[in-house]
């Protein structure tokens, strides 16, 4: 069986930038929801997830029907994770705190197979997932993406963007802006700081003079539109976690603004017809 090839890279190539989902909860059930949902790759998350390795190969297996392509953000730079993870089907990784030119081409060296890298060839699930000419093709499909979250990083971004064989980099917004900004600003995403608006074209404006792809994370599917319009190549919205507790949050208000002594619905219409309605 030939390698698929991968999603991302073919939407890259139509000139249209990556709608992302994000996984956090260790089930595969719920990353089996996600895939469902419209996005064109889902991230499942290793490193502030609440996922280990066994979780994550369940869940790489719940995504595979769908056709998305799935990524996982490695828990950090070391090199064991980022191999298993590219072994058990993943068609990219992200890694976090990527501070320096030295520290992207170690991750690069743990994505490619010699003579690009040094990652140690074993891609147990990944034969059967992703195809089996996968060692011959892996270089060339799997993404690499370094994360630009830290002062240090922004100093040496214009040496990490050239280092051969990275694909893309990665914003995260929180740790960036706690990074240039210290405890200035409230912490978390869409940022709308100049600085950190100046920041986050500079990276992307960086990365695509020098050839390679941006992603950035999102709280908001507004936000994430905004920075598709900027050329962000790839955009997270939000994630599982967020996403649950919005929809309960914003259902159990509406539940206790229906049943509120001062509200007095039309008649035929109550709080458990509209819930019956609204069901699925």
């Amino acid at each position: 069986m030939k390698m698929h090839r991968n999603p991302i890279r073919k939407i890259w190539s139509e000139g249209r930038g990556v709608i992302n989902g994000w996984l956090s909860i260790p089930s595969p059930f719920c990353a089996e929801i996600m895939a469902s949902c419209g996005y064109d790759s889902v991230t499942i998350d290793t490193q502030h997830g609440a996922i280990g390795y066994d979780a994550m190969v369940g869940m790489l297996q719940a995504l595979r029907a769908s056709g998305v392509a799935p990524m996982v953000r490695a828990p950090w730079l070391e090199p064991g994770a980022i191999m298993k993870t590219l072994d058990a089907g993943a068609w990219g990784v992200i890694c976090p705190m990527v501070n320096s030119r030295a520290d992207a081409e170690r991750l690069v060296s743990y994505v490619r197979y010699p003579p690009h890298g040094c990652r140690s060839f074993g891609p147990t699930r990944a034969n059967f997932a992703l195809g089996g000419d996968y060692a011959a093709v892996a270089d060339e499909e799997v993404l690499c993406f370094a994360m630009i979250e830290t002062a240090e990083a922004m100093n040496n971004l214009e040496e990490i963007v050239q280092t051969p064989g990275l694909d893309g980099v990665y914003v995260g917004p929180a740790d960036l802006t706690l990074g240039l900004t210290g405890r200035r600003y409230r912490t978390g995403f869409d940022r709308d700081e100049p600085e950190m608006l100046e920041a986050i074209h500079r990276i992307r404006t960086t990365a695509h003079t020098a050839g390679i792809r941006m992603g950035l994370h999102n709280g908001s599917a507004s936000y994430a539109a905004k920075a598709l319009s900027w050329g962000c190549d790839l955009v997270t919205i939000s994630n599982d976690v967020r996403l649950l507790a919005q929809a309960a949050q914003e259902s159990v208000a509406e539940a206790r603004r229906l049943i509120a002594p001062d509200h007095s619905p039309t008649e035929g219409t109550g709080v458990l017809q509209q819930t019956s309605q609204a069901s699925y």
